[in-house]
């Protein structure tokens, strides 16, 4: 029987071994980059999570079927908050009665600071009283400043309750500036100075507080720094809070 040449073997089958080889090698990187492709996460817009995956696949003639799988998860909700935060007060009787408030108004800022706040109360209505300044603002001023840290350090170096800075402290006979008794004394003298620098004006008085006598001078009123505004604003904020608050607690005592 006649036996055909290996030339016509190879016009038969025209693909050596090499050939078939990186095919195989080629075959295998495409479905890498399909399986790669697959998995992946997409989002319904009903904060759900929907898996692709690979299912199905076809080595040899590079196919791979990618499905849908169900596997939704439902995004963790936001808490709501439907009533406003309680505080729970340990210890009640540490001090007056209008010190602790019957219920916070869903803020959680004063949530977190109520137990910081109630040690330095007495200190703060007595230093109110000695320089004639609403302890409900001297209140407001704290939190802002330093909510209630007595070891509190800001980045251009105020320190302690009050954020005074240390220059300030020295001219104003403060001895411990981290002590909280000297801080807050000094600061509301200091606060002190300014209202009847500004005949009285409660934000001029806040704005000086805040980025100096100076710049309130320089600009003939509350200076347009983005802090200082928003530093303003907090301060009125909590002052109102603070006042409704020690007026309820008066009442109740």
């Amino acid at each position: 029987m006649f036996s055909p040449s290996r030339l016509e073997m190879n016009e038969e089958s025209p693909e050596p071994e090499y050939l078939f080889l990186i095919n195989m090698v080629c075959s295998l990187f495409i479905v890498f980059l399909i399986v790669s492709a697959c998995t992946l996460v997409a989002r319904d817009g009903q904060d759900k999570i929907d898996v692709y995956s690979l299912v199905a696949g076809d080595l040899q003639n590079n196919v791979a079927v990618c499905a849908l799988i169900p596997q939704r998860k439902q995004a963790a909700a936001q808490p709501v908050l439907e009533e406003p935060a309680v505080c729970e007060v340990k210890d009640p009787g540490a001090l007056p009665e209008r010190s602790i408030p019957a219920r916070r108004q869903g803020d959680p800022l004063f949530c977190r600071v109520e137990e910081a706040e109630r040690p330095f109360h007495p200190i703060i209505l007595e230093a109110a009283s000695r320089y004639e300044v609403d302890p409900a603002l001297v209140k407001a001023i704290i939190l802002a400043e330093s909510e209630y840290n007595p070891h509190a350090i800001s980045k251009k170096g105020a320190r302690g309750l009050m954020q005074l800075m240390p220059r300030t402290a020295k001219d104003l006979g403060v001895e411990d500036i981290f002590d909280p008794e000297h801080n807050i004394n000094g600061g509301v003298k200091y606060f002190k100075r300014l209202l009847d620098r500004f005949d009285g004006d409660l934000k001029l008085a806040l704005a000086a507080y805040n980025a100096g006598s100076g710049k309130v001078r320089k600009y003939q009123g509350v200076p347009p720094f983005k802090a200082t505004r928003y530093y303003i604003d907090n301060v009125f904020r909590y002052y109102e809070y603070y006042k409704k608050e020690m007026k309820g607690g008066t009442d109740n005592a």
